[in-house]
Formats: structure tokens, C-alpha cells, sequence
């Protein structure tokens, strides 16, 4: 059987694609269940650095199959036993998954990314798009609201207003249109390869840094003044003098590439600030 979500990892860095092609990698309840179980997998692996998302064939993700409208246990309990009442819930796992990564996450988007597609895409720290990919918070298509984590990821890419817009509209934006709303981040003719590099040089940093980068920057955000400040000097202490930072010191001195040692924490939940 062809696996749904591939992945190859190679000096720190994971590439996992998508891989459904011959359905523009649609999203069936198998595919939620095969892009969760190897995000989580991923986070817990603490020699991983960084991870390139990306999808095989056509496109990224078209966005829900409108098959699993047909599925009993779908259309007659969505939100039943295992998969509501939790959050984040089974639905929202997909794109959320990768924002709570212990490591940065680069998404590489080529032809569409619609609806649930776009929603994962969200849930990357960054996303490199081909100049002639397009995008769409498209549920409102079918008459349903963006549920997959949506309201946890495009607000920290775009005004209110923008986000009210496309939700409301669910018109597809195109590659340029992304970049100036701040929905991508940069664009590129070949994406995937743009983005394996980006992660190459990320995955050549201080492990642990990086985390706590992530980390302080995700959750002060949103947060108070103090709270933000706090946070930067705790996490600032939990890295200084420690061996990676002091390798991270030596090699640039040195004139060599670092030999750093796996990543303290296996997930952000590990991080105390007390």
C-alpha cells in the first residue's frame, strides 16, 4: 500500500511530502490520521532540526475529499468519540501539528492549496510558494467555517479584516496577492528545493536555540509585555554556557561546521520557565 505521507530525513532536516497525487493529496480520514501520527513522530525524534512539508504531483492539497461527505461515520457524527470534544481535536491536528514542532517547519506550496490544504500550509512557521500557486480559505464554498486550526494560524499572518474577508468570500488569492498580504512568506521557482535549503542552514544552528526561539516567539506573541520578556530571559539561561551554545561559539571561530549534540527537549510542553 502507498504511503499517504512520506518521509526521508537526511542530516537533521525532514522532508515530508503529501502523497496522494492522483487526488491532489485531498484529505481523507486516512490521510488526517497519516499526516498527525508523522508529525508526532517527528516531534518526539530529537535529532530532527528542521522540516520541509510539501505535497507530490499537481499541488499541495486540494482541501477536503468531498468523498468522506459520503461516509457514514463521518457525515453522521463528525465530531464523535475520538475525534471532537478535544482540542486540538482530530481535524485540527493537521495543520496544528506543526506549529506546537520543537523545530521550524518550511512549507513548500505548488498549483492549489484550498481549504484544509491552506490550513496545514498555516500551520508551518514558514511557506515559499511557487509564483503561479493558488490559495483559498475555501470552506465557506461548501457552507462550513475554516475548522482545522485556522483560527490559531492566520491570525498571526494577517489583519483581522484580511482574515474576515477570505473566510467570508473563500476567493482563491494568487501566488503575488499571498506574498503582499503576508499569507506566504517568499515565492520561488522551484519551492521545495528553496526550502530544503532553508532548513539545511537552520539545521546548522544550535538545536536547542532554535526551540527556544520558536517557543518564546509563538508564545509571546500574543502575550502581555511581561510575560515576553520573562520568557526571553529564562530561555536565555536555559542556552547559555550550555555545550551546544559554547560549540555553536567555538566552530564559528574555528572556521568549521558545528557538531552539535541532539536537542534538549522532545516538545514544547518539556520547556518550563519556573
Amino acid at each position: 500500500m502507498t504511503e499517504l505521507v512520506t518521509v526521508h530525513i537526511e542530516n537533521h532536516v525532514a522532508d515530508v511530502r503529501l502523497n496522494r497525487p492522483e487526488k491532489m493529496n485531498a484529505l481523507s480520514v486516512p490521510m488526517f490520521e497519516a499526516i498527525t501520527r508523522v508529525g508526532r513522530e517527528l516531534a518526539g525524534n530529537r535529532d530532527v532540526r528542521a522540516v520541509v512539508l510539501s505535497g507530490e504531483g499537481r499541488g499541495f492539497c486540494a482541501g477536503l475529499d468531498l468523498a468522506n461527505f459520503t461516509d457514514p461515520d463521518f457525515s453522521a457524527e463528525p465530531f464523535g468519540p475520538g475525534r471532537g470534544g478535544f482540542y486540538p481535536n482530530f481535524y485540527q491536528l493537521p495543520g496544528y501539528v506543526w506549529k506546537k514542532m520543537p523545530v521550524p517547519v518550511i512549507c513548500a506550496l505548488h498549483g492549489v492549496a484550498y481549504g484544509g490544504g491552506f490550513q496545514i500550509a498555516l500551520g508551518a512557521d514558514i511557506r515559499i510558494a511557487h509564483p503561479e500557486s493558488r490559495l483559498s480559505v475555501m470552506e465557506i464554498k461548501w457552507g462550513l467555517i475554516p475548522d482545522m486550526s485556522a483560527s490559531q494560524t492566520l491570525r498571526d499572518l494577517v489583519r483581522v479584516d484580511v482574515a474576515k474577508e477570505l473566510t467570508f468570500s473563500g476567493r482563491v488569492v494568487a501566488a503575488e496577492e499571498a506574498l503582499q498580504l503576508g499569507l506566504v512568506t517568499s515565492l520561488d521557482d522551484n519551492p521545495r528545493d528553496a526550502a530544503l535549503a532553508m532548513a539545511a542552514a537552520i539545521a546548522r544552528r544550535n538545536p536547542n536555540a532554535i526551540t527556544y526561539a520558536k517557543y518564546l516567539l509563538d508564545t509571546s506573541w500574543h502575550g502581555d509585555e511581561y510575560a515576553g520578556l520573562k520568557a526571553e530571559e529564562r530561555l536565555q539561561a536555559k542556552v547559555l554556557k550550555t555545550p551546544n551554545q559554547i560549540e555553536a561559539v567555538m566552530s564559528e571561530m574555528e572556521g568549521r561546521a558545528a557538531d552539535f549534540t541532539p536537542r534538549d527537549v522532545a516538545s514544547f510542553e518539556d520547556i518550563s520557565l519556573d
